[in-house]
């Protein structure tokens, strides 16, 4: 195979090429860029700051919504001013950057998810022995795992997207530098980087899902035996938000990833990619936060040593 890449730049479709809705678009992107943005940093800074949510649950939540707010910023900015000014046109090298750091946030939350999951059944199964279970060292290696995991699987996926050739078509018939989209683009045999991406995406994603499904199964039988109906609440509303992140999430991602590149439509991809590249991260904040207890307490607090501070 010959490697050598004539192709110095590529040229993003985009969403629409309709004059009249991208100033609509770009204002909505806009607008999800700055929830996600003051969202997912006030979340991470709060648990950073209130010494009452320094627990395994906030540890992993601050760390889910830095990877929602670094992988939506690899994409949402490029969008708005492709939107805004009409350049379409991203380096050979931008790209690249731009594919591997959403690759690998992307990979980061998977296995923060199947974390997350753990760290519920310890919580709902085991409370007498949470805090020796899920202790700072425990909670720091899953983290620690969780990105090296992230960085080395986008690390070979790039690596063998931009090992094929790119010839004269230059085109990608989507908003961003996304694997399936560009790998269509190359004139030399793309056969094996397919099957290695679907079965490299399958195993990552069905790992993480038998953890998270393995620990569900326990917590549910935990919670049917309660007795306790302030016991069965409680389990039951922690549970709740993350399975429904958990169903957002891998409900797109199983539709856009584990599928040959022959059933994929890309106008459908493009709708389900805003889906997990900007709504998921702006609605994460809302789905884990805005409905638990201690969050508000501790927002509440801030606020309130806020004004203390400034005499108000």
């Amino acid at each position: 195979m010959d490697n050598k890449t004539e192709v110095t730049q590529f040229i993003l479709l985009g969403l629409t090429n309709d004059p009249k809705l991208q100033l609509p678009l770009f204002l909505m992107f806009t607008f999800i860029y700055l929830i996600t943005l003051v969202g997912n940093l006030a979340i991470t800074m709060l648990i950073l700051l209130d010494s009452h949510l320094h627990m395994p649950m906030y540890f992993f939540l601050s760390n889910l919504s830095l990877v929602d707010l670094c992988y939506s910023t690899a994409i949402i900015p490029t969008v708005m001013v492709g939107l805004l000014i009409g350049d379409q046109v991203i380096s050979y090298n931008a790209c690249a950057a731009q594919m591997f750091f959403f690759a690998a946030f992307a990979t980061v939350e998977n296995y923060l998810l199947a974390s997350m999951a753990y760290d519920r059944y310890a919580a709902v199964c085991k409370p007498l022995h949470y805090t020796t279970t899920m202790t700072a060292g425990v909670c720091a290696r899953l983290a620690v795992g969780c990105y090296v995991c992230g960085f080395l699987n986008a690390s070979i996926q790039i690596g063998d997207t931009f090992s094929l050739s790119f010839c004269m078509n230059n085109v990608i018939h989507h908003f961003f530098c996304d694997i399936p989209a560009v790998m269509v683009l190359s004139c030399s045999d793309r056969h094996v980087s397919e099957l290695a991406l679907v079965y490299a995406t399958t195993f990552n994603i069905i790992f993480a899902l038998l953890v998270i499904f393995v620990s569900y199964i326990f917590i549910f039988i935990t919670i049917l035996k309660m007795h306790s109906s302030s016991g069965y609440q409680k389990a039951i509303s922690t549970c709740a938000s993350h399975l429904t992140a958990v169903a957002i999430f891998y409900g797109t991602v199983i539709f856009m990833y584990v599928q040959p590149s022959s059933s994929h439509s890309m106008d459908t991809d493009k709708m389900a990619s805003v889906f997990y590249t900007m709504v998921i991260p702006m609605l994460n904040p809302v789905v884990y936060s805005m409905r638990n207890k201690e969050v508000k307490n501790a927002f509440m607090r801030t606020v309130l040593e806020s004004k203390l501070s400034l005499g108000l």
